[in-house]
């Protein structure tokens, strides 16, 4: 492992039971939190994760509000996640004058707009054993340590992994070799890919966001980038259980992660734009084209709407 990676793991790598919630209470003092779900078509689970905050912000009140953007369901998700109690919100709605685009990280961005809290964590919306550790072990850093400025988890991911302990198969073969190769500091993150995370709205207005499933690679390239290595802590949240997609699926999440990165590390060099991959129609094996070279979102403090309502000195 790199040099500066290692002293990295071993100083900001802690576990969501150091982090007891009689701590966090005592250390949250006027600190307002978020707990973001971006959602899409995830009726069977997005209920249960929001009854779960929602338990621990009524019995801990360490969490303050309660969001989820729908990403345009199908589904009743959205009735769901507000009957469960949170507020909802539709993707297409916020910021409507700047348009919006499909996948993850337009909403992660728009999250921004219609949140109030200090603290913003994200939680995806398909997990199958949310526990309310999932909040408390990524507050835990931010909450006790002003030099952390974003914490991602980390877990085990049981069924098709390699390791137990490693990351999921497009960690494994694509986003690991990718930082190690070109960003070998961040060799340390256990799981840069990861869905749940917490930072500071401070960090993250500043941010670009970039589009679909690059966002969390963006995000933890570009906060070490402005911010240092060191505002980056992980936590270890034991295990993670959710739905997993085809290998299909996987190649353009992978593609678009790709990149994120390359517009990062080579920009002088923009990769081809489209991914091509094949599929059999009648018997005939038929190319299938998508476009994986997605513009990021600017940083959210250049957007006139939201930074009218940020004070001066944020």
């Amino acid at each position: 492992m790199h040099e500066a990676a290692a002293l990295w793991f071993r100083a900001r790598t802690s576990s969501a039971a150091d982090w007891p919630v009689d701590r966090l209470v005592a250390a949250k003092g006027d600190t307002t939190v978020s707990v973001v779900l971006p959602a899409l078509d995830e009726e069977p689970t997005v209920g249960v994760i929001v009854a779960g905050v929602r338990e621990l912000a009524e019995a801990t009140g360490l969490v303050d509000e309660i969001i989820v953007i729908d990403s345009g369901s199908a589904d009743r998700t959205a009735e769901v996640a507000a009957a469960a109690g949170a507020t909802v919100h539709h993707r297409d709605d916020v910021l409507p004058e700047c348009g919006s685009f499909a996948g993850k990280g337009e909403v992660l961005w728009k999250a921004l707009a219609v949140t109030t809290g200090d603290i913003l964590v994200y939680v995806d919306a398909d997990l199958t054993d949310f526990g309310a550790h999932y909040v408390t072990g990524l507050l835990g850093p931010l909450l006790t340590d002003h030099t952390v400025g974003m914490v991602k988890a980390f877990y085990d991911r049981p069924l098709l992994d390699v390791s137990a302990a490693g990351g999921g198969r497009v960690t494994e073969l694509l986003a690991r070799p990718l930082l190690n190769a070109f960003l070998p500091s961040l060799a340390g993150v256990v799981q840069p890919l990861a869905g749940e995370y917490a930072a500071r709205r401070t960090l993250l207005e500043r941010l670009p966001f970039a589009a679909g499933y690059g966002v969390e690679t963006g995000l933890l390239i570009d906060a070490v980038e402005r911010f240092g290595l060191d505002t980056v802590a992980q936590v270890d949240l034991g295990q993670r259980t959710h739905g997993h997609q085809d290998t299909a699926a996987l190649g353009r999440m992978a593609a678009t992660i790709l990149h994120t990165v390359a517009r990062r590390v080579a920009p002088d060099r923009r990769p081809w734009s489209t991914l091509t991959q094949f599929t059999r129609v009648a018997g005939e094996v038929v190319p299938v084209s998508t476009d994986v070279d997605l513009p990021d979102r600017p940083p959210m403090l250049t957007i006139p709407a939201y930074a009218a309502t940020r004070p001066t000195h944020a």
